[in-house]
């Protein structure tokens, strides 16, 4: 049995944040109704976008949230729950008379889960946006990418996913702890620019401290250092290299054969030449050849594999990361769990969900 094995959760299907979010929740234990848009439950839920993976581990719940009786079943439901999220503008859920005011009426205890990209209130809250626009308010996004080049997107890992959808999760579980305790629910705001710009907290210490510049390509983390980047190999492949303590960079240039007197890890000045040489050695052999050498020691040496490479690597297999699909599995995991990931979509009927819910 897992963690929140006794929660019960409404997602108000969506794409981004909310559906990563109720994958999460489900894949920790809870029970998870999905209120999809589509007429019919069947091969439909598993054509939309990630579908396979994000949607897993709940019921799929055809609902029309237009039609009075569909709403007021709805309604039942939440009654019943602990929680519900939703990904729509601000707005959409009140216009369709299922705000945090209706629904608390009907469900006191419930704590109301958004998730948008500039939040429910600020001068920008109804203006449109994906994923790399809340990123680059929050000030991540210049910091990414070559210097004298655009910052570059990287992918939606971190507005989407790690500011709104794990923010979401987290906003949600507390504000459960609490209505377990006080009777009374919470609307949590989970703002993707928020908790991208939360995401920052460490170097905009740095940057407050002196030690972090606005520039690309020039910082300890962001590829300005020769000792924490990435390097093309000999078959236009790569490796990791985050050799940053002394002695893992000792380690590194054990490995390269390079004599530590000639390469002063924190002689500024000296990077770009350092930066030109090591781009020259790991050029020489090709990238598993690399991974081979460096295996077992502390240089922090790592290949970089690909999306289709990464379910066959060792590691990965050794714990389970990935099922036989290439999908990854569930994580965090806790003693005792094997950490495989809930099944995949159930279609269930609206009446079926309030019957499955009736106690």
């Amino acid at each position: 049995m897992r963690p929140l094995s006794d929660l019960r959760v409404i997602e108000f299907d969506g794409l981004g944040p909310v559906t990563f979010a109720g994958m999460m929740l489900a894949d920790l234990g809870a029970q998870v109704l999905r209120l999809t848009r589509s007429a019919t439950a069947g091969a439909a839920v598993f054509d939309e976008v990630g579908g396979a993976v994000l949607h897993r581990g709940r019921a799929a719940v055809p609902v029309d949230l237009k039609s009075p009786a569909d709403r007021d079943r709805v309604l039942h439901l939440l009654a019943r729950a602990d929680a519900l999220i939703e990904g729509f503008r601000p707005g959409v859920m009140e216009r369709l008379g299922l705000g945090p005011d209706v629904v608390a009426e009907r469900a006191p205890r419930l704590v109301y889960g958004r998730v948008t990209g500039w939040g429910q209130t600020g001068p920008m809250a109804d203006q449109v946006g994906h994923d790399l626009n809340y990123l680059a308010l929050s000030g991540a996004l210049h910091a990414m990418g070559e210097p004298d080049r655009p910052p570059r997107p990287p992918l939606n890992l971190i507005a989407d996913y790690a500011a709104g959808a794990q923010g979401l999760v987290i906003g949600l579980t507390a504000g459960v702890i609490e209505a377990r305790r006080t009777g009374r629910g919470r609307v949590v705001d989970a703002a993707m620019t928020d908790g991208a710009a939360l995401l920052t907290g460490l170097f905009q210490a740095l940057r407050a401290r002196g030690v972090w510049s606005d520039a690309r390509g020039a910082n300890l983390l962001d590829g300005g250092a020769p000792f924490y980047r990435c390097y093309a190999c000999a078959d236009r492949r790569f490796v990791a290299v985050g050799a940053l303590e002394p002695r893992f960079y000792a380690a590194l240039l054990a490995g390269l054969d390079i004599p530590a007197d000639q390469a002063p890890q924190y002689d500024l000045a000296g990077w770009p030449a350092l930066h030109a040489r090591l781009e020259a050695a790991f050029a020489a052999r090709p990238r598993d050849a690399w991974a081979d050498h460096f295996a077992g020691t502390e240089a922090c040496v790592t290949p970089v594999l690909t999306l289709a490479e990464a379910p066959a690597h060792p590691h990965n297999r050794g714990r389970g990361t990935f099922d036989a699909r290439g999908f990854p599995q569930t994580a965090p995991r806790f003693a005792g769990d094997d950490g495989r990931a809930p099944p995949d979509v159930v279609p269930l009927s609206l009446e079926a969900a309030l019957e499955a819910w009736s106690v």
